[in-house]
């Protein structure tokens, strides 16, 4: 498997690691169409506004795509012409691939409101003082999984990879749920299997949720 690693970021070099036949690309070696050819796969940690400029260069290379920029809103065509040329591409706020057990915990905690009248939820962040988007797509995706509005908090602290903690609060009970990434490695473990993912996966085609994947994969 030879990945195209475009952004070579704190988690693009774990990327790097993992996986050494690995051509990167930067600002000191741009991406091109035609430096492209020749890679099996895309891998991109590029930031979101970087990542939604390099879309079309993306689609014109005919290869999957693997992408964790969060920061953005997707452009509502890129599913049909994904679908249009055949393509897939696997996208995620957070390749944990412990986050998706998260996924189902927080899946019970959306069900508060069959138990009790006064529940709320808040959640809480804390990221690297180099990410920029605020609040992390991960803590927004914990709000859609939670079927609630949350009060999202955010703090950026020294070189910490990642925390998020949910907090589900009654008038007699709180209770909490944390998840906290040791090492951005994680990272790049859940996007190489997703890569893998697509290259055996040849069918699939469309713009698809990393935890989505997963969640399949488990049933």
């Amino acid at each position: 498997m030879k990945i195209a690693l475009v952004g070579s970021g704190k988690t693009g070099s774990k990327v790097l690691e993992a996986h050494p036949q690995t051509t990167v690309f930067n600002r000191s070696n741009p991406v091109s169409l035609e430096s492209l050819k020749g890679h099996d796969i895309i891998v991109s940690f590029l930031p979101g506004d970087a990542f939604l400029e390099h879309i079309d260069l993306f689609l014109k290379s005919k290869l999957p795509v693997v992408t964790g920029s969060t920061g953005f809103d997707w452009p509502k065509e890129v599913n049909q012409k994904l679908t249009e040329n055949k393509l897939a591409w696997i996208h995620a706020t957070n390749f944990s691939l412990g986050m998706n057990l998260v996924r189902q915990m927080i899946g019970i905690l959306s069900k508060a409101d069959q138990l009790f009248t006064d529940s709320t939820f808040s959640i809480n962040e804390i990221h690297h003082t180099k990410k920029l988007d605020a609040p992390s797509g991960t803590a927004l995706s914990w709000q859609e999984w939670s079927n609630h509005k949350c009060q999202i908090t955010s703090e950026r602290i020294g070189d910490v990879v990642g925390i998020h903690e949910l907090t589900l609060d009654t008038e007699t009970e709180s209770i909490f749920l944390r998840h906290e990434a040791k090492d951005r490695g994680i990272f790049a473990q859940g996007a190489l299997w997703s890569a893998q993912y697509l290259l055996k996966n040849k069918e699939l085609t469309g713009l698809h949720a990393f935890a989505d994947i997963i969640l399949k994969e488990l049933k």
